[in-house]
């Protein structure tokens, strides 16, 4: 641990005085308004750098969902019913509230999950800003196939139509991004929604529902129920009025998620676990793909379901590679998630740092552990960066998701045996490929089975372009226009152009010719 800058004016105990002082009135959003949950049972948020708890409040029940949802449903014709230049110009409005929320986003967010506060600043708050722009955008294009004469005697053309009353769950590592990829498609596209983001991490989904109403949005469009995924969970996802689910989270409980929604009969959008392959050819350029390994492994503690888990190094380049990438990952600083030199910040909690580390310590059995596998001595659910080598491939160091500041490399001789190791998981999230050979780098993309695949770079992600999975990390797109086929019903119009009283057609059903 480093020393934090000493004269920093931030602290976790001023955010958390603001945090009590606006969640006052409890921890659900619901028809414009805080409201209590009625669960009659409590949770206590606690601040993972530090372990003290933050925040108490009561977790809604099922009553509260129902309240959610009526609210919801209430709202839907009139929000539906708007233009979309409507809908656009009052996203736009959200949009600039975000903005100018910006400074209480990044500490809230910071606080409730540990994330170092120029990773909230520079990547979680402006991040959402954009894509709140970008839907007020997009919320003016919902287009379907031109109107036409396919049949020669009919005029066909396609509407795009919200679904209803969309519930969807978030998780509790970007909590603030992921409400708003569950939000803003949803509602760009006419619909209105409940979510429920993770008990932990209650914070900016609930500040993301206030400045929707601040933006002047109606209320009942936005809602927010923070309760047990068992209860409040598993009740939003059954619920009868509900007509579509959205789920981010691991692939274990998404299966139970598909479960719930499908004997209702529920669309269904799932964005579940990833085990992402950083495949390193051997003319790649070595300083870059080690910047890139590091960056893309500890992004967000490796709380990330897109990090780089699993680097594969084509054997020139091996030995190098895990050198430089451990030289580098002992330079970065973890330290107060508030101060401005901390570079990583603690896992979200004791319990899931004690689960990152029983996966290294079981790996000393089989693997090499070449920097890090220790938790600091600090009071704090911190974690050191952590790289291993020569682990064997079936091993679960390799195949298991970790979500921690864990990196495993392993090498490979051929191109071919490079991509079939890359797609040796039943994850499908998310891959890289690092080469200076453009023949080569155009291969790895076209034959790794994820739903991204970046080429010399890790991690970036843009409003403008889909995110979602392959294989076992799901189905369905956040971000981007291709979003709304998850958040839109698609109709075919036809209208006889031949006035004619007996169609050609009918003598199929009675009389002849």
């Amino acid at each position: 641990m480093h020393n934090p800058t000493s004269a920093n004016p931030l602290s976790a105990t001023s955010v958390t005085a603001s945090v009590q002082e606006r969640f006052a009135d409890g921890a659900n959003h619901i028809a414009g308004r805080l409201t209590k949950g009625t669960s009659g049972r409590t949770h206590a948020v606690v601040d993972p750098a530090t372990g003290a708890e933050v925040y108490t409040y009561e977790l809604a029940g099922t009553d509260d969902v129902d309240a959610a949802v009526a609210a919801a449903r209430a709202a839907f014709p009139g929000w539906s019913g708007l233009t979309p230049g409507e809908r656009s110009d009052a996203m736009h409005r959200f949009a600039a509230v975000l903005d100018e929320w910006a400074e209480e986003f990044a500490r809230f967010e910071s606080l409730q999950c540990g994330k170092p506060i120029k990773l909230s600043r520079e990547f979680d708050v402006p991040g959402t800003v954009d894509n709140t722009a970008f839907f007020a955008g997009a919320a003016r294009h919902l287009q379907g196939q031109s109107a036409g004469e396919y049949s020669g005697d009919h005029t066909s053309y396609v509407r795009r139509e919200p679904i209803g009353v969309v519930g969807s769950i978030a998780p509790w590592n970007y909590p603030l991004q992921m409400a708003a990829w569950k939000v803003l498609p949803a509602i760009a596209a006419g619909n209105t929604i409940v979510l429920k983001p993770a008990e932990l991490t209650p914070f900016t989904s609930l500040l993301f529902a206030e400045a929707a109403v601040a933006a002047g949005l109606p209320e009942g469009v936005v809602n927010v129920v923070t309760g047990a995924g068992r209860d409040a969970g598993e009740h939003l996802v059954g619920h009868p009025d509900v007509a579509m689910t959205s789920f981010t989270g691991s692939t274990g409980v998404g299966k139970r998620v598909a479960e719930i929604a499908t004997a209702t009969v529920k669309r269904l959008h799932l964005e579940l676990g990833g085990k992402a392959p950083f495949l390193v050819f051997d003319d790649a350029d070595l300083d870059a793909a080690v910047h890139g390994a590091v960056a893309g492994a500890l992004i967000n503690t490796g709380q990330d379901c897109t990090a780089a888990t699993r680097a594969y190094v084509q054997r020139p380049l091996y030995d190098a590679f895990v050198e430089k990438t451990a030289a580098l990952m002992e330079t970065v600083r973890l330290g107060d998630p508030f101060a401005e030199d901390t570079d990583l910040g603690p896992l979200i909690s004791h319990v899931h740092r004690d689960r990152v580390a029983g996966f290294v310590d079981r790996a000393r059995a089989y693997a090499r552990v070449v920097t890090g596998g220790e938790a600091p001595d600090h009071p704090g659910a911190y974690y050191k960066p952590t790289l291993i080598a020569d682990a064997p491939q079936d091993s679960e160091i390799v195949q298991s998701e970790i979500f921690g500041p864990v990196l495993v490399v392993l090498p490979f001789d051929s191109d071919d045996e490079g991509i079939a190791l890359a797609n040796d998981t039943p994850y499908g999230l998310a891959a890289s490929a690092w080469s200076t050979n453009v023949f080569r780098a155009n291969r790895a993309t076209r034959e790794i089975k994820a739903g991204c695949v970046w080429v010399n770079d890790h991690i970036p992600i843009l409003s403008e372009m889909p995110h979602g999975g392959y294989k076992a990390s799901g189905f369905g797109k956040d971000m981007s226009a291709y979003s709304f086929e998850e958040y839109t019903q698609v109709k075919h119009v036809m209208f006889d152009n031949t006035a004619v009283v007996r169609k050609d057609w009918h003598r199929t059903v009675f009389g002849d010719r």
